[in-house]
């Protein structure tokens, strides 16, 4: 399976921002819709954002005004700009894109990065 690989966790104090990225496998044939989950500490994994090839976004209430995706498709990489950070942004972030592998060109299917830890000290 094609792989996406996070990058840009860190520790850093509330109030703060960093930048998260995630770069596609050249394997990728296609990639679809692309997104930004995270897994707080002792609870689900949830939705933060999630960008279309054409650029549409949508974003969970709680990041809205303070997060933004973004995505460039030549790179085959999305990125999340997190500003304002919170404790409870605290969590382990997953990258996850919908796409086809070279090899299955019309055969469609979710990667799913390892996870950045991203930890917001109050």
């Amino acid at each position: 399976q094609v792989q996406l690989v996070e990058s840009g966790g860190g520790l850093v104090q509330a109030g703060g921002s960093l930048r998260l990225s995630c770069a596609a496998s050249p394997r990728f044939f296609s990639l679809n819709a692309m997104g930004w989950y995270r897994q707080p500490p002792g609870k689900q994994r949830e939705l933060v954002a999630t960008i279309t090839p054409g650029g549409y976004t949508n974003y969970a209430d709680s990041v809205k005004g303070r997060f933004t995706i973004s995505r460039d498709n030549a790179k085959k990489t999305v990125y999340l700009q997190m500003n304002s950070l919170k404790p409870e942004d605290t969590a382990v972030y997953y990258c996850k894109a919908r796409g086809s592998d070279v090899a299955r060109p019309y055969s469609e299917y979710d990667a799913w990065g390892q996870g950045t830890q991203v930890t917001v000290s109050s």
